[in-house]
């Protein structure tokens, strides 16, 4: 995987935060998925950061679906 520095893996903008929360429940943030390791890590968020690094730094886009229920 290519790492940009602006990805979710270095300073998480906007883009890169809503689809880890998007992927992700706060408590599987919290106890599995709470370092940017394991974000890098992770098989559910591989495809995202391999297609997101691809962009340019600027880029923005809508994350799929609509909001989580909790």
């Amino acid at each position: 995987m290519s790492s940009s520095p602006w990805c979710a893996c270095y300073i998480t903008p906007h883009i890169c935060h809503k689809e880890i929360h998007a992927r992700f429940t706060e408590t599987e943030l919290a106890r599995g998925f709470n370092t940017v390791e394991a974000l890098r890590e992770s098989e559910r968020l591989r495809p995202f950061l391999d297609w997101v690094a691809k962009r340019p730094p600027a880029f923005s886009s809508r994350v799929p679906g609509g909001h989580r229920r909790r």
